[in-house]
């Protein structure tokens, strides 16, 4: 991360707070391409934090340092850029807008107090931003609008600001609008509805504060009012709106003052319009951080238990308290190694300290549960791709450790002597499978080793090696995500290739037999004889398998009928027509033949196997196939063409209702066969425009249709 000294000296020190009531953790939102890190960029450029927006480290932005980044043209990663502004240390945490990298996105909504969300007044807005917007109206998390690109030949300012009411919903109202230059179109200031003055940026940055034009006193006029409205709705002094609509001229201050705190309560939502390329609106933004966006002493600490699941009362952000804090991000830098950044919630984080790392069990991911005791060596202020070492970091900052060897996203740091747990935040499931091969034995230690660096630093990542397909396969969140992970992985020196992800199918006898197994053979003066007769039958679904011993008179010595049922059960999991594990059956060994010297454990295990097989050619043997419950959230518009797709895939659709969450979205029903899902994710947004969110639970397995069972047997049999 830290590229050395002249980036150091570049950079100036790292700011630093002493106390919580100094700090702002804000994190951007918004849709992929609607200016964030742009707009981060030009605020650090602004409070001269960096000498210019644009390159601090050649080829990368601050913010977009991963060569992934600079790869895909897009953030991938979550970055955090701290800004001073009034005293007021500002942490603004950059998350990527697009679907693939939610887990990087939920990372900074676990690290922030507030959101500012980022739209694009070129082209308005998706629905994943309105879902966010309501993800974090259920947790009352403070947030404001930063309309930005107002100099985009199609930007327009008005129709996007309608769009943001009508999909946020009440309480979103406009601080400033924009003024035009004498062009009509390019935007040159602002026009501030509280203050009733213009900020004029054509002469650059800051701006000249002015009286506003004749032509600008009716829109003031009209926008004021209603802003003030909303305002004094939501103020606690219930005279207000009664001196308001006496004609009282409301003082300035009592504005400002119950702006803030409406604001820091999420109970309103003010609208600043932002031209990043001319730092318009960058002044009035960093104003809305330091005075309006609550500090951390006004948002709750996540609950906190002993290691061992005991609750413990809610703690609070005391920099004197018990230390608690958390990973939210872990990284791999090809020049420091490990890197973590972190959250401190309560106590204070100091250098070379002791602490106890713990992290959740998520097994199914490939990080379980764990506890270890490490040193913190140092601590920096992460700028993007760059470290500055700071002396502390109190409740409620943020930070970054490195070199640690257990630190994983989602872990809780605290004292060695009273080791803590954080609750853990939600993360969606990832949906898109990729099954990795290594080009070689040598590349196979490489792929363990980076696999595991890669899965302890991104929960939305889900690492599965099948015992049954023979596949080592990752579950990514998209196309995107995955061509992120391959990257860094062949980064790290893995010679690998990709391979479409296989479906465990099962194979089930649909009628009974027989079947005879004989092996006999001799081999260096050494024979080899078992044989044994066995009759089959189909059980019902679920009935697992049993085996039912009928010999008579000691045609298969006692000794070697486990042997024949370990040869069955061994022939079961290697499969009879295409290479599955054969299910719901019972298998009667009723006859059979041994020889008093050449008989043995290992000839009647392949005479049981032999049988199995035998059975298999005279009856009718079925493939199931595994059979998934989908719930999928789309748009209402996007119902039809989800049902019609449902079907294509054999599908059964079992109900819709409207979404349980608000909005204009539907929840669709349905049971679907697996390998109709493989893909689904890439289509399912397809469709949707990126809308559409599903998840999915294994149901049961079903007979397939005898063409596609065919299909599968022949592929197998080539394989």
């Amino acid at each position: 991360m830290a590229r050395g000294t002249s980036d150091k000296a570049t950079l100036g020190p790292a700011p630093t707070a002493e106390d919580p009531a100094g700090v702002r953790n804000i994190v951007l939102v918004g849709h992929a391409g609607s200016g964030k890190t742009t707009l981060v960029e030009a605020v650090l450029a602004a409070t001269g934090t960096i000498p210019r927006a644009g390159s601090v480290v050649e080829g990368t932005t601050v913010c977009d340092h991963d060569p992934a980044s600079v790869k895909q043209q897009r953030s991938v990663a979550l970055a955090c850029a701290p800004i001073t502004h009034n005293g007021i240390k500002i942490n603004l945490l950059d998350t990527p807008g697009y679907a693939d990298f939610v887990g990087e996105l939920r990372a900074g909504l676990r690290a922030a107090d507030a959101a500012l969300f980022v739209v694009n007044a070129a082209d308005g807005m998706d629905a994943t931003t309105a879902a966010l917007w309501q993800e974090c109206a259920d947790v009352g998390m403070p947030r404001a609008v930063a309309i930005t690109r107002l100099d985009h030949p199609r930007a327009n300012f008005d129709e996007t600001l309608e769009q943001a009411k009508e999909v946020f919903g009440e309480g979103v109202q406009p601080l400033y609008l924009p003024m035009h230059g004498d062009d009509g179109e390019s935007v040159v200031g602002l026009i501030g509805l509280i203050s009733q003055r213009v900020f004029d940026y054509s002469g650059g940055y800051p701006p000249v504060a002015r009286d506003p034009d004749a032509e600008h006193l009716p829109i003031i006029e009209e926008s004021r009012n209603e802003l003030i409205e909303s305002i004094i709705a939501e103020s606690e002094d219930e005279t207000l709106m009664d001196r308001y609509l006496a004609g009282e001229d409301i003082e300035h201050s009592t504005l400002i003052e119950d702006l803030e705190k409406a604001v820091a309560r999420g109970h309103f939502y003010p609208v600043v319009p932002v031209c990043s390329e001319t730092k318009v609106g960058i002044d009035a933004l960093l104003e809305l951080f330091a005075g309006a966006f609550p500090t951390p002493l006004e948002h709750p600490v996540p609950p906190v238990s002993t290691v061992d699941g005991k609750p413990l009362e809610p703690f609070t952000c005391d920099p004197s308290g018990p230390l608690v804090a958390e990973v939210v991000k872990t990284t791999i830098d090809p020049y420091v190694g490990r890197v973590s950044l972190v959250r401190v919630f309560s106590g204070t984080l100091k250098p070379d300290t002791p602490v106890h790392i713990s992290g959740h069990g998520l097994e199914e991911r490939g990080h379980p549960d764990h506890d270890a005791d490490e040193r913190v060596a140092h601590i920096y202020s992460p700028l993007g791709a760059n470290l500055r070492e700071v002396n502390m970091c109190v409740a409620g900052d943020v930070c970054a450790i490195t070199k640690s060897t257990a630190a994983e996203t989602g872990d809780t740091i605290s004292s060695k002597e009273k080791p803590l747990l954080m609750a853990p935040w939600s993360m969606p499931e990832p949906l898109l499978p990729i099954a990795i091969v290594p080009k070689t034995r040598s590349d196979e230690d490489a792929l363990a080793k980076n696999l595991a660096k890669l899965v302890a630093g991104d929960p939305t990542l889900r690492l599965e090696r099948n015992p049954e397909t023979h596949q080592l396969v990752l579950w990514c969140m998209g196309e995107a995500h995955a061509d992120v992970v391959l990257d860094r992985l062949k980064s790290g020196g893995v010679e690998l290739t990709t391979e479409p992800a296989k479906v465990a199918f099962r194979e089930a006898f649909v009628t009974g037999s027989k079947g005879h197994g004989r092996h006999v053979k001799q081999s260096g003066g050494h024979g080899q004889y078992a044989v044994c007769d066995i009759e089959v039958e189909p059980l019902p679904r679920g009935s697992g398998f049993e085996f039912v011993d009928k010999v008579v008179g000691g045609a298969v010595p006692h000794n070697y009928i486990p042997s024949v049922e370990k040869g069955v059960r061994t022939q079961m999991e290697r499969g009879l027509v295409s290479g599955n594990k054969v299910v719901d059956l019972r298998v009667t060994l009723f006859d059979g033949k041994a020889h008093s010297v050449d008989s043995s454990d290992a000839a009647f295990q392949t005479a049981g196997a032999l049988a199995l097989k035998d059975a298999a050619e005279k009856a009718q043997v079925t493939l199931l196939e595994p059979v998934d419950e989908v719930v999928i959230t789309v748009p209402d518009s996007a119902v039809g063409s989800v049902m019609s797709d449902m079907s294509s895939r054999r599908g059964r659709v079992l109900g819709t209702e409207s979404d349980p969450n608000g909005g204009d979205r539907a929840v669709v029903r349905a049971e679907v066969p697996a390998m109709e899902l493989l893909r689904y994710l890439v289509d399912l947004r397809s469709m949707t425009a990126g809308a559409g969110t599903f998840t999915r639970t294994f149901v049961r397995y079903e007979p397939m249709p005898a063409h596609l069972a065919e299909q599968v047997k022949k592929e197998s049999s080539h394989h």
